[in-house]
């Protein structure tokens, strides 16, 4: 590789302090400083995009991997690709889906052997709170985990256990002492067993492939029982909070009030929340299947209001694909199919596509989808922003470009996805991590070089 300092012009580089005509200087995969085109070191090779926009690179928080262990689901090699591709440059992976779960020091061994050699950009673990493995959590805090995930509900297939009230109350001193976040999925299954009773009830049983049956049976008190729950507890033991894929706006209030409280509670929703809305889905559509569901065309736009107003910190993929046969669109039963969308590919460009009309800018897409999530995993002093002192992690972006997305878009292991066929604005040209070229025009490096941060 040619070691040469480089400098990444354009007219529109979006940096902290607003969108501007500016160099990016590159030496060793820093950002070395900003400067104007007249001010370039002689000695540093030119980059030039013209009006193409130059973002920094983006760090989805919420990714499920799935290696080792299911592969056949997805893997650091194909799913470091797709996150290239999408202009992601960092991927805080998912304790779960992956075998053995990232619940104690030898799984999270286990899945930096499996890493290695595999990625195209840069990675880090969330561990996992599951169970009672409460004696896991600070020997994981040390080891180098970014934070901790748990479930307050079955999470869909076997291995990483939910937790009991009791058991969260175990581990909770554990979490607050290591200082780093517990990442919830916040629904409670009292409400969605009830649901599916009133479905299934003596009438012979409700149309499972009728979204509206699915959405009936995920109702939106599930979320808002649990957040309930969730803000008392992190009112007792002080912990660091976060609530992963809200997908109901009735939440927000009681969030709100927990900020104004000074309770340390962030929140993120994702691209399906904000693009997709119940009455548009088809029945039988397994694609659009995902826990939380996509909700009505109205909450959907309250969660674009919570974005404008920042009671929503940022967007996360949660990236959840499966073997195509896991979505059983043979049958086409909401209640038989895997929860899951795969987005990594196209989520900028999903939001991209909604910011614009809602009064929101390329700056907001920096904050929400690169320095949030950064602050989030504790990795804000090397990536999420473009400074002096960060990690050259850019990406080329053209805002005005209107494409139809194709399978051959997702560079996923299984490349489908709800957002197949949608119309959506703004194309990832290129993807730099810490300087170097991983995506540019279709095409990747011709070998993996991320690291784990």
């Amino acid at each position: 590789m040619d070691s040469m300092a480089q400098a990444f012009v354009s007219e529109r580089v979006v940096t902290p302090q607003g969108i501007r005509a500016a160099a990016v200087l590159e030496d060793e995969g820093r950002i070395r400083g900003l400067c104007s085109r007249e001010e370039i070191p002689p000695d540093y090779a030119v980059l030039d995009f013209g009006d193409l926009a130059i973002l920094p690179g983006l760090v989805d928080s919420h990714v499920h991997i799935n290696e080792p262990g299911r592969t056949e689901w997805e893997g650091f090699w194909t799913a470091t690709r797709a996150a290239a591709a999408g202009g992601y440059t960092t991927l805080i992976d998912m304790p779960l889906n992956c075998l053995p779960e990232t619940t104690t020091v030898p799984a999270l061994e286990a899945k930096r052997e499996a890493a290695q050699g595999k990625c195209f950009v840069d990675w880090a673990a969330w561990g996992g709170v599951a169970g009672d493995n409460w004696e896991h959590i600070e020997p994981l805090a040390r080891a180098g985990v970014k934070g901790f995930k748990c479930f307050l509900i079955y999470p869909g297939c076997k291995g990483f256990e939910m937790v009991t009230r009791e058991q969260l109350e175990r581990s909770l001193p554990h979490v607050a002492r290591t200082g780093l976040p517990l990442l919830v999925h916040a629904e409670l299954s009292g409400p969605i067993e009830d649901a599916a009773a009133a479905l299934n009830g003596a009438d012979g049983g409700a149309d499972w492939r009728c979204y509206q049956t699915y959405l009936q049976s995920r109702p939106d008190e599930a979320e808002l029982l649990a957040i309930g729950l969730l803000l008392g507890l992190c009112r007792k033991y002080q912990f660091r909070l976060h609530i992963v894929h809200l997908a109901t706006a009735l939440a927000l209030r009681d969030l709100r009030a927990a900020r104004r409280e000074g309770l340390p509670v962030t929140v993120e929703t994702c691209p399906h929340y904000l693009h997709f809305a119940a009455e548009e889905i088809a029945d039988g559509s397994m694609l659009h299947k995902c826990a939380p569901p996509i909700r009505s065309r109205d909450n959907r736009e309250r969660l674009w209001s919570a974005v404008w107003n920042k009671d929503i910190d940022l967007v996360a993929t949660d990236h959840s694909p499966c073997p195509p046969q896991m979505k059983r669109q043979d049958i086409g039963h909401f209640d038989q199919a895997w929860g899951g969308i795969a987005s990594l590919s196209v989520a900028l460009s999903v939001i991209w596509t909604g910011l614009p009309a809602r009064g929101l800018a390329l700056g907001d897409v920096a904050r929400l989808m690169a320095e949030k999530p950064a602050v989030l995993a504790g990795i804000d002093q090397r990536k999420g922003k473009i400074a002096p002192g960060f990690d050259a992690d850019l990406v080329v972006f053209d805002p005005e470009t209107e494409f139809e997305v194709t399978a051959d878009h997702l560079h996923t292991r299984h490349r489908i996805s709800p957002y197949v066929g949608e119309r959506l604005l703004g194309r990832v040209v290129a993807t730099y991590v810490r300087g170097r070229e991983v995506f540019r025009e279709g095409e990747f490096a011709p070998e993996p070089f991320g690291i784990e941060v």
